[in-house]
């Protein structure tokens, strides 16, 4: 599977009345209790959880586990040391509460039609749509710790150290997990494609 990067989150997305220049100075004020400073922490970094969210509990929890991971976030500022940067904090809290409503839910979701239509549209041939949707389901289908650390990697494109740091776990693990994930992932979508072809 090839990696993808995902595009850094740019300031551009915040309004500039609400711009922080620096992480701690934005928690100092988040602390604070300064309401701008809240918004300035959601909107930089709303894109971002919501994708890691999504890919990890699907569309149809996507939106409350998105915010469940705000509380989270604006409740543990308090107790944010800044041993790790602010983001792999909020990733890390972010990844903890999809993997939380994953267990919860206590069984996985097949992915039908809604979730698909739930994905944002990009023209695409009948081929790649196919492709997409294949990857879409496989990416479901995965156990929620293999899915997390193949979408903060192959999707977000975070290094095994940050990775880690999320996931609160050593870089070999990492490394094993991601290994098995792709695995997996590479099975699943063999599995997908010869039932295709079967019903074909």
């Amino acid at each position: 599977m090839s990696q993808v990067r995902a595009e850094p989150l740019d300031r551009l997305d915040v309004p500039a009345r609400l711009i922080v220049r620096d992480d701690a100075e934005l928690v100092a004020a988040c602390r604070r209790g300064d309401a701008r400073a809240l918004e300035a922490l959601y909107h930089q970094y709303r894109r971002r959880v919501f994708g890691l969210v999504f890919r990890i509990v699907g569309a149809s929890d996507a939106d409350e586990a998105t915010q469940d991971a705000f509380v989270r976030i604006y409740r543990g500022l308090g107790g944010f040391r800044g041993d790790s940067a602010l983001s792999t904090w909020v990733y890390r809290l972010a990844v903890n509460t999809a993997l939380s409503h994953v267990a919860k839910r206590g069984r996985r979701r097949e992915v039908g039609d809604e979730v698909l239509a739930d994905l944002p549209a990009v023209e695409r041939g009948p081929r790649d749509l196919a492709l997409a949707q294949r990857v879409e389901a496989a990416l479901a289908a995965l156990p929620a710790g293999y899915r997390a650390i193949l979408v903060l990697h192959d999707v977000e494109g975070l290094s095994h150290e940050e990775c880690a740091a999320i996931l609160d776990c050593r870089v070999g693990t990492c490394k094993s997990q991601l290994h098995k994930a792709r695995g997996k992932m590479r099975e699943l979508l063999g599995e997908l494609g010869r039932e295709r072809k079967e019903r074909a």
